[in-house]
């Protein structure tokens, strides 16, 4: 995208900018920790949730309007893409997402501990090479990340099109203190309701593909 700094700056209060300070994510030093103030920034104390990897920000957008009493934060590696996905919160003036320029391996630099209500992975990369597995997001190194973010009883919903990168998420929660429930290998033809449609997911769905999807959370 061009002028792509530009363009983040005129979002004002939808993006916001983070430092990454240190980037050995294996070591946060004090210094590298910036703890979002969540009623500072939505102006109120409601439940916070957050998506990794929201693309174009279909699913977060209406996931938000939907739940208005929720707030919500959308994180997206790709700067170009999370600005499309900022235009459209801005253009359907939905108030209640903020959007974070970020990856998953930084999250516990600016998400206090048990502060997050509920986590989306939707169609995350599968990273299909046997050597990138650690990239996966549902990797045990994110999952380490995930449990100390989460709320006690707070839940992750995962959605994908590849079966193999599903049995691996089932293997990693699994193995990981994860308890699974709503296992489903064919969503669309579940009965599970009230199912938001991603831009990945409705190409995948009209090609015939079935899609795969979960509910983890952490056993007591």
């Amino acid at each position: 995208m061009k002028n792509l700094d530009s363009c983040i700056d005129g979002f004002g209060e939808y993006f916001i900018k983070v430092d990454y300070g240190n980037q050995n994510s294996s070591i946060i030093e004090e210094k590298d920790i910036h703890y979002f103030d969540f009623k500072e920034i939505f102006g109120n104390e409601n439940n916070v949730q957050l998506e990794i990897g929201c693309g174009k920000g279909q699913f977060i957008a209406e996931l938000a309007k939907r739940t208005p009493d929720i707030n919500y934060f959308a994180v997206e590696k790709n700067p170009s893409v999370l600005a499309m996905a900022c235009r459209k919160a801005l253009e359907e003036n939905i108030t209640n997402v903020r959007f974070l320029n970020c990856s998953a391996e930084y999250l516990e630099r600016y998400f206090p501990k048990e502060s997050i209500g509920r986590i989306y992975l939707n169609f995350s990369c599968p990273f299909p090479k046997n050597s990138y597995a650690n990239r996966r997001l549902t990797h045990k190194k994110f999952l380490d990340i995930y449990k100390k973010i989460l709320s006690p009883g707070a839940e992750i919903h995962q959605k994908t099109d590849n079966m193999h990168f599903f049995e691996f998420s089932i293997e990693q929660f699994s193995s990981n203190a994860f308890a699974l429930k709503n296992v489903s290998l064919d969503l669309h033809n579940s009965g599970i309701k009230d199912n938001i449609v991603t831009e990945y997911e409705k190409r995948f769905s009209d090609m015939g593909m079935p899609i795969y999807s979960l509910e983890a959370y952490v056993k007591e």
